[in-house]
């Protein structure tokens, strides 16, 4: 078992309007695409608002080498992961006194959008005041699903060292794999969706000491699930070329969650005896306003379990990986459930694959 403590997040710089956005789509698409008015309505009816990127939006319009890319991918995730991870062992929200960078027995880092050996966490080490014995995870390409997946990994590292403090970063930089020169329309729809966004979570074991939570019930994981489909490495991913990473998304992912996400929901929560009833609160990985539609079409959730996801989406459009602990971080500062609610966690990626986690609030002792 594992508590969810605290989640920070850090916001890149260059804030770009959804009107912005389409703008940009014109210029670049325009001569490809005969009907580009009737394909940039996505731009309106994807229920985003704005997003945010680490360079302006003038700069992509000029193509960039793979190497270019990479390098500004580096510099940007270490920086943002340091902010996310110090906002997240010190915001008084969710704790009552700082947690200190010693005390975090494991890094579990997640990315799919640049590439860095040694790995982002290892510079993190050399920058923050981490013990030199933190354990270091990285995990890479699992695109939307990351963040769901590395929490399941957290949590089952807390479960076997039930006194350790984990702390789960993911660091998304969308916007750095645009490749303009790829006039497809899964890049057009890409550029319609896809945002920049780093986070962190702050997790422990049963046995550590929860009495710096601000919060006297407090989420807590209880199993997860992974679970791929056959025969569908084409849904979504990269196709690697001498550009960096080209965009690969298809149509089909909103009727495969109608198809079969249901089915594997079902088996998993039926394991804990938890019925879909039984879920107060959905954290979804909002990977866009068709995506979330799927989900409570498939599920029969209402508006209410998905509202965090939606507001998400809203303000920061899908920041890949990092955007399910956006959600989470919404969720804790918003959402009070009732001790001993259910709630289920969960995001789709690349494979096709599900990450699910089921939690429960849970009253601390002593709080």
């Amino acid at each position: 078992m594992a508590f969810l403590l605290s989640a920070g997040t850090s916001i890149p710089r260059c804030h770009v309007s959804q009107e912005q956005a389409a703008g940009f789509a014109r210029d670049m698409f325009k001569d490809s695409f005969r009907d580009i008015d009737r394909l940039l309505a996505s731009f309106k009816n994807g229920e985003i608002q704005s997003r945010q990127f680490v360079m302006p939006i003038e700069w992509y319009k000029k193509a960039k080498s793979f190497q270019e890319k990479n390098q500004i991918y580096v510099e940007m995730a270490v920086r943002h992961s340091a902010e996310a991870a110090s906002k997240c062992l010190a915001d008084q929200r969710f704790l009552k006194r700082e947690i200190p960078f010693e005390k975090i027995d494991a890094i579990f880092f997640v990315s799919s959008t640049g590439i860095s050996t040694p790995s982002i966490e290892a510079k993190l080490i050399n920058i923050l005041p981490f013990r030199r014995e933190t354990k270091r995870i990285p995990i890479w390409g699992l695109g939307c699903a990351g963040g769901a997946s590395g929490i399941a990994r957290a949590f089952e590292y807390c479960t076997a060292f039930p006194k350790a403090y984990v702390l789960v970063i993911a660091a998304e930089l969308c916007s750095l794999t645009f490749q303009k020169d790829d006039q497809t329309k899964s890049n057009l729809i890409g550029t319609s969706l896809f945002g920049d966004g780093i986070a962190a979570v702050l997790m422990c074991g049963r046995e550590a000491d929860l009495q710096d939570s601000r919060f006297g019930i407090l989420p807590e994981v209880l199993s997860s699930r992974s679970s791929t489909l056959p025969d569908s490495e084409d849904v979504m991913g990269w196709n690697i070329n001498d550009n960096g990473f080209q965009v690969v998304f298809s149509r089909d992912i909103p009727s495969l969650i109608r198809t079969n996400l249901k089915k594997d929901v079902e088996a998993f929560l039926n394991a804990q005896n938890v019925g879909l009833d039984d879920i107060q609160v959905f954290l979804a990985h909002p990977g866009g306003k068709k995506v979330l539609d799927a989900y409570m079409e498939s599920l029969g959730f209402s508006e209410e379990h998905l509202a965090c996801s939606r507001r998400i989406l809203t303000k920061h459009g899908n920041m890949s990986s990092a955007t399910i602990m956006y959600v989470i971080k919404e969720c804790l500062l918003t959402v009070t459930p009732e001790p001993e609610k259910h709630g289920l966690l969960g995001a789709l990626g690349p494979g096709f694959s599900s990450e699910l986690l089921i939690m429960k609030w849970t009253k601390k002792a002593g709080g």
